[in-house]
């Protein structure tokens, strides 16, 4: 197995990673063009992108903002609003995991930077249907999110006409280096299916004969047609603007009190505070199955920004990797499972490519500390803290409107 020389993926990261002749990987390499970018020249490249959508005879909604309740919404719909001058129309699709958090979130979000919101909720019958099938075919509890979320922003662009889509921080960029900032790619169908959902579009799934049109047809994505027809396009943020997330987030605690928790596997305290089981039951499918998990995605961030030490980032992934999720009784009761049959289910998915077991136990084959007696490089490539890695509690809020607006 291999590691990259600075951060904490391996070379099998689902969204695939390449390595420099010094194993510096391309996660890493791409992350440094942060510090050598002109932002100021890229916010003023923006801007001008923006005009045409600014100077539009659409003077109530003149772009989309698909929203949660957590993760980098309210800085996405701040800087659009307030530094863009945009009126934006947020989206959002209800996930069914959601948390009180969440739930305040969103509902302080409208309310806080005035925008109307609309929100997608399907029926709970059918997202545990899909999420059944999902669970078979593509070992997913979350694809419904996924696929709900990056598609009825698309939806509500082409059914009101309205171009212009504007999301946060590109996932390929950002984690592997799969593009560079410089590359500016927006928002295409291609990459959603092969790498959001796993190479399954919602059509797909009617393959087996198990689920109907029915079933699906809140999840399917615009023609090209349609797309051509209106103009969309979907730009990203973090291609113009130095994206830190965990600092934009803080901004947003200090403006509008964001509300932050504490999440299962992970020390990070802003992200994914919306729904029960993304840093839970999801994040150990995915520790199954890929051998790593959402604590390294936030311990390679933090260390590439700076504010983590390699040492005290592996001594974070092992705290958390191996921590039970405790949401699995909730959602077998939600899906209608029992915890036996999902136990089951957790053991057929893990992927002896990245397990062992001894002594009736299963340990990693690979874990990263003993990569690091192996390779006496690394020093070479350690990076200055610059800044102490912490993270707010946030502020407590009082329960308010938290009613969802349904369509379809």
């Amino acid at each position: 197995m291999k590691y990259c020389v600075r951060c904490f993926y391996h070379e099998n990261h689902p969204l695939n990673l390449t390595f420099s002749e010094e194993g510096l990987c391309s996660g890493c390499l791409v992350h440094e063009e942060k510090n050598q970018i002109n932002w100021d020249s890229k916010l003023k490249k923006l801007k001008k992108i923006i005009k045409p959508y600014l100077n539009s005879k659409r003077s109530i909604n003149n772009c989309i903002v698909p929203v949660s309740g957590s993760r980098d919404s309210y800085y996405i719909v701040y800087f659009v609003k307030k530094v863009l001058g945009l009126n934006p129309l947020l989206v959002s699709y209800n996930i069914h995991y959601n948390t009180d958090v969440g739930i305040r979130n969103s509902s302080y979000l409208k309310t806080l930077l005035g925008c109307p919101m609309l929100t997608l909720t399907v029926s709970p019958d059918k997202a545990k249907k899909i999420t059944m099938y999902t669970m078979e075919k593509l070992q997913s509890i979350y694809w419904h999110c996924i696929a709900g979320q990056t598609v009825f922003p698309v939806q509500i662009a082409h059914k009101f006409r309205i171009p212009l889509i504007i999301w946060g921080c590109h996932q390929g960029i950002d984690q592997v280096g799969m593009f560079s900032h410089h590359h500016e790619v927006e928002m295409t169908r291609k990459y959603r299916k092969e790498h959001d959902l796993m190479g399954f579009e919602a059509e797909d799934l009617l393959e087996d004969k198990i689920l109907s049109y029915r079933d699906i047809y809140q999840y399917l994505y615009p023609t090209d047609r349609q797309i051509s027809d209106v103009g969309i396009r979907g730009i990203y943020l973090n291609n113009f603007i130095r994206w830190d997330t965990k600092s934009q987030q803080e901004l947003m605690i200090k403006k509008y009190k964001y509300e932050t928790s504490n999440l299962q596997r992970t020390f990070d305290r802003y992200s994914n505070v919306d729904c029960f089981h993304y840093s839970g039951l999801h994040d150990y499918i995915k520790y199954l199955k890929h051998g790593y998990s959402v604590v390294t995605d936030h311990a390679t961030r933090e260390l590439r920004l700076n504010r983590l030490s390699r040492s005290d980032g592996i001594n974070l992934i092992n705290k958390y990797n191996n921590i039970f999720p405790s949401d699995i009784k909730q959602f077998s009761k939600w899906i209608n499972m029992s915890e036996k049959k999902m136990n089951e289910f957790l053991e057929s998915i893990r992927n002896k490519k990245y397990w062992v077991k001894r002594n009736d136990e299963w340990f990693l084959k690979y874990p990263i500390e003993k990569f690091e007696i192996k390779q006496k490089k690394i020093n070479k490539f350690t990076l200055k803290i610059k800044e102490k890695l912490d993270y707010s509690s946030g502020k407590k809020k009082v329960l308010m409107n938290t009613k969802m607006n349904i369509i379809y």
